[in-house]
């Protein structure tokens, strides 16, 4: 009897116990046990994931942009055409000299020979003397061969085809058909020469032909026998 007396004080110890540490959590939180039991059984539990950024690319094609030429259309008045002889040639591709440059003619005046002479109008080259787009001229074999081509400013292209006892060094003549031409269109200056070609010693009346008859050179042909 006195075991079963111990063991109701120590259950109502045990109550006394709950109950007061019950009333120390609703004086602590203002939280009712019930409360406590419904929020457990009716919230559901809530797991927040934190998901890892994702990396986006964005893939661009690569397009080449290919310019394309424009399109210019000149017409033919747009077109500068060389005016003379000189525009044609490039002068300061070629080596130059500056020599003294007289004109002579065929006649007895500069070669002793009159027209019924069989050598007349014929130079040391054996072609006839000529004023055209190559037109023959005059000087020191020495110093430039039969066959050699000259430009010379003012007169047009000369081609060494002659000789003269007067024509030593740094001097040339310059063919011309009549002594008023001479006088006229040329006299005697010095001159800026360019050599377009050094001769191999021979001109032939073929080779002589075939420069005046260039093709492209064909416009200032007229040009040249009146200058």
């Amino acid at each position: 009897m006195v075991k079963f007396k111990k063991i109701g004080r120590r259950f109502i110890m045990t109550l006394l116990f709950l109950a007061a540490c019950y009333a120390t959590i609703l004086a602590i939180t203002n939280v009712s046990a019930q409360e406590v039991f419904e929020a457990v059984d009716q919230e559901p539990l809530e797991f927040t994931i934190f998901e890892q950024p994702t990396k986006h690319v964005n893939i661009t094609e690569k397009t080449v942009n290919h310019k394309q030429a424009k399109e210019t259309y000149i017409s033919s008045e747009q077109i500068e055409t060389p005016k003379t002889l000189e525009d044609t040639i490039d002068l300061k591709a070629y080596p130059s000299a500056t020599v003294t440059a007289t004109g002579y003619t065929a006649g007895v005046e500069s070669t002793g020979k009159t027209e019924d002479h069989p050598q007349y109008g014929i130079t040391y080259s054996g072609v006839n003397v000529t004023r055209d787009l190559y037109s023959t001229i005059a000087a020191d074999l020495s110093v430039y061969p039969l066959g050699t081509v000259l430009y010379i400013p003012d007169y047009g292209y000369g081609v060494v085809a002659d000789k003269g006892s007067a024509i030593k060094g740094n001097k040339i003549d310059l063919y011309y058909p009549t002594v008023e031409d001479v006088y006229q269109k040329w006299g005697k200056k010095d001159v800026e020469v360019y050599l377009i070609k050094m001769g191999d010693g021979t001109l032939s009346k073929e080779t002589l032909e075939r420069l005046n008859e260039t093709e492209a050179l064909q416009v200032f042909r007229e040009q040249i026998k009146e200058s």
